[in-house]
């Protein structure tokens, strides 16, 4: 509702209230000097006024009695909302502890096997165990990753003054050294320091830079290039890479759960590493989008307010 509709509400039921004095003042003063003065409508407009009056207190309570009971049903969704919470809680120890045993298990088994029986088997049975082996690694990053999606959504924010520049650098230099046949250079600009949790954000940085290293694969040169630009109220950042890129057309499958643009047989990835990195980014006040061409690179853009006012 406007300023000038409030005010127009205002006046509708301050128009009688002013009326009523004036008459009565008009009154009074008829009195003192003798004049004749008709109490009729004196009467009628008092009454207008205590109608007035009547309408607009019972405008009052039933918002009162509505803002009540709308509060009452609040209080019962945070309520759900609890109880949900604690499901997945639950939820997640039972994915951590439980699915993860037999997982170890098949693994070492088939270990055992591949071992003790190497010479007893011919090359398909190897092959076979092998696959056993890659999908229980993959089966568990899975794991793992929904697990982060999880926390992403329901840990404490610890918010501190962050060198956003230094969480880069630092990821890249990881990966840098798991990777060091290839060629990847790393170009980034000055980067101002930002509020948020440093645990989190760390996954943010470290899930973006591992997509540049995965999809830059096929260059002989990678080149990652990470820069921002200064909005209204936040920093938007970006990182960009000369990779395989991908459809904009389909960019709104990118963030999506379990949601992959590349085929398992070209790159790996279990489709929940973006999800956790949007996650977390919206829970900072901020968001995240991607642009790119097939064969021509893609680059991820995440803003962040330059005064958090996350509760």
């Amino acid at each position: 509702m406007t300023s000038s509709s409030i005010w127009l509400k205002k006046r509708i039921w301050i128009a009688p209230v002013i009326l009523a004095s004036i008459l009565i003042f008009v009154q009074i003063m008829a009195s003192v000097f003798g004049l004749v003065f008709y109490r009729n409508y004196f009467y009628l407009v008092m009454i207008v006024f205590v109608m007035v009056l009547v309408a607009f207190l019972t405008e009052r309570i039933e918002k009162v009695r509505t803002l009540n009971q709308l509060n009452e049903e609040l209080q019962m969704e945070r309520e759900k909302l609890k109880a949900a919470n604690q499901e997945l809680e639950t939820f997640a120890y039972s994915v951590s502890h439980d699915l993860k045993v037999p997982l170890r298990a098949i693994d070492g088994f088939s270990r055992i096997l591949g071992e003790d029986y190497h010479g007893k088997l011919d090359d398909e049975g190897k092959r076979l165990i092998d696959i056993i082996r890659q999908n229980t690694k993959k089966m568990s990053q899975l794991i793992d990753d929904i697990l982060h999606l999880s926390r992403a959504g329901r840990q404490d924010m610890m918010l501190t003054k962050i060198d956003l520049e230094s969480l880069i650098q630092n990821a890249f230099n990881e990966l840098k050294q798991s990777n060091k046949d290839r060629n990847i250079q790393l170009e980034i600009e000055p980067l101002p320091p930002v509020y948020g949790d440093r645990a989190l954000l760390q996954q943010v940085i470290s899930n973006l830079i591992a997509n540049s290293f995965k999809f830059t694969g096929p260059r002989e040169t990678a080149l990652i290039e990470v820069g921002f630009q200064v909005g209204k109220k936040e920093y938007i950042f970006h990182i960009k890479d000369n990779g395989v890129g991908f459809n904009m057309k389909y960019s709104d499958k990118l963030f999506g759960l379990f949601q992959r643009l590349h085929g398992q047989d070209e790159f790996d990835g279990t489709g929940v590493g973006l999800s956790i990195v949007q996650r977390i980014i919206r829970r900072h006040g901020g968001d995240i989008w991607a642009e790119g061409k097939v064969d021509e690179g893609a680059t991820f853009y995440f803003s962040l307010p330059v005064q958090n006012d996350i509760n």
